[in-house]
């Protein structure tokens, strides 16, 4: 049972916008680093974004920078990720995991089932 849950997918011309959120199921994450993940069909599972338990650190996908943007509210227990300009080859399922200080997604334990963005051409 996933331990987080992602909303926010869809299917989005390119250059357009999209805004995940990630919330966890049944606990507070507050303390957690969180971590955002995507894998494309026949394709490895990949590191997007992480933000750590403040806020106050981010780190970004060399793919992604300037396009996307990852936020948190402790407040109301939710981190989201902002994308902006998207293109086709963002297109894939969306995970957001916590827990871990990496970008190798074997390291999380807790994760969410994912959303699919579709980027059409």
């Amino acid at each position: 049972q996933a331990q987080l849950v992602e909303s926010g997918g869809g299917v989005v011309q390119g250059g357009g916008s999209l805004r995940l959120s990630c919330a966890p199921s049944r606990r507070t994450f507050s303390s957690l680093s969180i971590t955002w993940f995507r894998q494309a069909p026949e394709k490895e599972r990949e590191f997007v974004a992480r933000i750590n338990w403040s806020g106050a650190i981010t780190d970004y996908a060399d793919s992604v920078k300037g396009r996307f943007s990852i936020s948190r509210d402790n407040t109301k227990n939710t981190v989201a990720l902002q994308m902006n300009s998207l293109i086709p080859e963002d297109t894939a399922v969306y995970y957001c995991a916590a827990g871990a200080l990496s970008r190798n997604p074997r390291d999380f334990y807790i994760w969410g089932q994912g959303t699919q963005v579709t980027v059409s051409s």
